[in-house]
């Protein structure tokens, strides 16, 4: 390089004017106005524009300028002046000002690019599997560099945070052993060790336990976790999560540290306010009232339980079902009746899925409950739904009969996909800096897998049931309640976590007489941990966040690959690197592995 830039191409002000500067970056965009250039320069600061007069430049100077293209790589040395009247630009922070070009150095020319990047709309537009292969240049983007920055800020908000509270920054180890009662895990086969494999660990789970035992007493971590999981919009094969443990501790002690940092990010990186403390809802409560157990509370749509007014209805689909036990529920999406045939159709699909046979409605258009199903209603009922639901004019009723948890959750996902539709057509508002946080606690610390026939941990097996509830353990295990909790904003799950099991002889109980583990396999997978648990642990817990959907929430993008610098595809494939590749058969050799052709096809 020539010259080495002065600032970055998001500082000059009305202050610089009339000093020489150098600025170094990108061509974000090239214009010729009656013969004289403007070129854009952008940094990931920002951008400046450098202005080309022919009349003040030497020929040579001014045709290298008309030629290059937009991300071509230069440094421009000129000096600072006020842009004309008429001529600033307030959309961009350097608006007021302009350089003026007497030297430049093209230190690389950039090829035509495969999209357009300087206009958010068009870049928009491109699909993702393009942009993720042009990952490098998708990243130039301002929209795609603001989510890489409230990354940084959001982790070292955390480290800060953290350290302040005196927590130590441990690291944990990325090759594991296999626990195969998880998610699918990805293995790494071991070349000293033949047929012997490690496994990438799901989350540091048991080493910040260790910890615990080891004296630690607070410990974190922005843990790198990998799962082998079919991928959505929130999930990725490998992912970070801001991993806690803490001795001595309970769940209000869990609440009130997670609360503020929680609270310190949000200031940091959008400068919101969070209120403190968060609502708290029973799992059971918030199935009952939201359809989920992680809801989102910025609209009302709540759902209301109509078992005892439908018993003896006439209606059999609501009757039958509370006579076998289950319930009847429904919710008023307010304004709702204007559905359109091919909404309603995607309402009641979207309700089979969840397990439903169909979806029962009424529309209150004109005055009148239009439903095929309110015929079979007594007056009785029908002022109960008037009376519960508030119904009024241009309102639609959904139902839901049936088991207790199908039921709630099958209202749950209508609700949501309700609120959508509503949104897009400008009948329910939600706005952009509304961020409503809440603890769901009192989960069932454990449910029934009927193929199986046994029951298994609802959170994980290390988690400690309250403790009025440990006399049920063995002979009524559905009415133990987990000192389990999940933290949530706006329907997103950000964390989990739980109070675990610090006493041997009842983890060993949990282990063989509750999950239904041999003995072998409990001394192959855990007999370490519960020998460690010997040499006195302390109470402890803990807590995991998961990073990127909390930078999904804060940057406002319902994709997580969209705060990830180099994530992967749907696929689970990086399209950049073409990766996962084929390996060279002398790899395979040295690690003891074959593939199988037949497999792999």
């Amino acid at each position: 390089m020539k010259f080495k830039r002065s600032h970055h191409c998001n500082e000059l002000r009305e202050g610089q004017i009339g000093e020489e500067v150098v600025l170094s970056g990108w061509v974000h965009s090239r214009r010729d106005l009656g013969g004289v250039i403007f070129i854009d320069v952008r940094d990931r600061k920002g951008r400046t524009q450098t202005v080309f007069d022919p009349s003040d430049l030497p020929k040579e100077l001014y045709e290298t300028a008309s030629s290059l293209h937009s991300e071509s790589v230069i440094s421009v040395k000129g000096k600072v002046r006020r842009r004309p009247d008429g001529t600033d630009n307030l959309k961009i922070e350097t608006g007021r000002v302009e350089i003026v070009v007497v030297e430049m150095e093209v230190l690389n020319r950039a090829d035509v690019i495969p999209f357009q990047i300087d206009d958010p709309e068009a870049a928009a537009k491109v699909h993702e599997e393009h942009r993720l292969k042009y990952r490098y240049l998708d990243l130039r983007r301002p929209e795609m560099l603001r989510n890489l920055q409230i990354r940084s800020k959001a982790a070292t908000t955390t480290r800060v945070f953290m350290s302040e509270q005196e927590f130590l920054e441990i690291e944990t180890p990325t090759l594991f052993k296999s626990t195969p009662e998880g998610a699918r895990e990805f293995l790494v086969p071991s070349r000293i060790h033949p047929g012997k494999f490690y496994a990438l660990p799901q989350s540091p789970q048991q080493y910040k336990q260790i910890l615990m035992v080891a004296g630690v007493d607070k410990y974190f971590q922005m843990a790198r976790c990998y799962r082998d999981e079919d991928l959505r919009a929130d999930r990725q094969p490998e992912f970070t999560q801001i991993d806690i443990e803490m001795s001595f501790i309970d769940r209000e002690d869990i609440y009130s540290l997670i609360e503020s940092l929680l609270k310190r990010i949000w200031k940091e990186t959008r400068n919101l306010d969070i209120p403190t403390p968060f609502l708290r809802l029973s799992y059971e409560e918030a199935l009952n009232r939201y359809g989920s157990d992680k809801p989102d509370t910025r609209f009302d749509m709540e759902i209301v339980d109509f078992t005892e007014e439908f018993k003896t209805s006439q209606f059999k689909v609501f009757s039958g079902a509370v006579k076998k036990g289950g319930v009847v529920k429904a919710l008023n999406a307010k304004g709702f009746a204007c559905v359109t045939q091919g909404q309603l159709e995607t309402l009641t699909k979207l309700a089979i899925s969840c397990g439903a046979k169909g979806l029962a409605f009424i529309k209150v258009e004109d005055g009148n409950w239009k439903s095929p199903i309110v015929k079979f209603f007594s007056d009785e009922e029908k002022a109960a739904l008037t009376e519960k639901l508030g119904i009024e004019e241009g309102d639609l009723i959904l139902f839901a009969a049936g088991e207790w948890l199908s039921s709630c959750e099958i209202l749950g996902a209508i609700r949501n996909k309700a609120s959508e539709i509503l949104q897009s057509q400008g009948k329910l508002t939600i706005p952009n800096d509304q961020f409503n946080f809440l603890w769901v606690i009192e989960f069932p610390l454990l449910a029934f897998d009927k193929e199986m026939n046994r029951w298994y941990s609802s959170h994980h097996p290390f988690t400690a049931p309250v403790e009025e509830d440990v006399h049920n353990l063995i002979d009524n295990p559905k009415e133990v309640r987990g000192q389990h909790y999940d933290v949530v904003v706006n329907g997103v799950e950000l964390g989990g976590g739980s109070i675990r099991i610090h006493q041997p002889d009842l983890q060993r109980t949990v282990f063989e007489k509750v999950l239904q583990l041999s003995e072998e396999i409990v001394k192959e997978r855990f007999s370490y941990m519960l020998e460690a648990f010997r040499y006195g642990c302390p109470p402890h817990g803990g807590i995991a966040l998961g990073f990127d959907r909390m930078i999904a929430v804060l940057c406002g993008t319902g994709s997580i690959r969209d705060v990830i610098a180099f994530p992967k595809t749907a696929k689970g494939t990086d399209l950049m690197t073409d990766a996962p590749a084929e390996v060279e058969p002398r790899q395979l050799r040295d690690l003891h592995v074959q593939v199988n052709v037949a497999d792999k096809e």
